[in-house]
């Protein structure tokens, strides 16, 4: 919904800027933003509220703003982030324990998911332990099913199933963003690129948590990890990108050709 509203105002601000309905699209985009973020931390879910923070930003980026402003919000997001962290003392032993999960101090509490992750992965080896054969699941990792489900498909099906998984997202995302090139509609593209920007930096954040590249802050992988809101949510999203791309010529006619020459066959 946010992704929408900020691509809707973009458009916006493109064709009614001169009447001055609205002088700068980020004076309706960002109280909007904010209310929605000061929502979702009430609620404690600092993880939700960065990726919010962090699809906005890619929005603001690439409709073109100024790199200053860009920076100002960057700086703004970092300050909030960080006194959220340092007021929460489970949320400080999540920001370090991701750098030696395996340490005394925190292998018992924060470090335990990150250090069985990487156990995991690691005694997955090249081709994995085999489906359902994963013993990290049963006992040490109490998110295996959400947001640990990488590391079980590292165990289970060894490196090379970590890289179908991440050339597919790969696949994905670049589809995703070439639909953003491609389409003429200046909403359709914001959109589809904040759908873009939304689903690389789940994932980043996601895998980067199981690796212990980056903090645990409980966000799941888009369209493996269990849930149905978030499941619902992705299906929608990649709904949206299929019609935008049926609705533009040039992808609609490569489709066409594509199945020209498969009848042909």
């Amino acid at each position: 919904g946010l992704i929408l509203w900020c691509a809707l105002h973009l458009r916006i601000s493109e064709t009614r800027s001169e009447d001055g309905f609205i002088k700068h699209p980020l004076l309706v985009v960002l109280p909007a933003a904010i209310a929605i973020e000061g929502f979702v931390l009430y609620e404690n879910d600092l993880g939700t509220g960065i990726l919010i923070f962090a699809i906005l930003g890619g929005i603001i980026f690439i409709s073109g703003e100024k790199l200053r402003v860009f920076g100002y919000a960057a700086l703004a997001v970092a300050l909030i982030i960080g006194a959220m962290a340092v007021t929460s003392p489970n949320r400080m032993h999540r920001l370090t324990a991701f750098l030696n999960p395996f340490d005394e101090q925190y292998y018992k509490f924060a470090g335990w998911q990150p250090a069985h992750s990487i156990m995991g992965l690691a005694s997955g080896g090249l081709f994995g332990a085999g489906l359902g054969a994963s013993k990290q699941k049963w006992a040490n990792l109490a998110e295996a099913h959400t947001d640990f489900i990488f590391a079980v498909i590292g165990e289970e099906l060894g490196l090379l199933g970590t890289l179908v998984v991440l050339i597919l997202f790969s696949a994905l995302i670049y589809g995703i963003f070439r639909v953003s090139i491609k389409t003429k509609d200046s909403f359709s593209r914001y959109a589809t690129a904040g759908i873009a920007c939304w689903f690389l930096i789940q994932v980043t954040v996601n895998i980067g948590s199981v690796t212990s590249l980056l903090p645990v802050i409980g966000v799941t992988l888009p369209f493996i990890s269990y849930g149905g809101s978030s499941l619902i949510a992705n299906f929608l999203a990649i709904g949206f990108v299929l019609g935008v791309a049926r609705r533009t010529p040039e992808i609609a006619e490569g489709i066409k050709a594509t199945r020209v020459r498969k009848l042909g066959r």
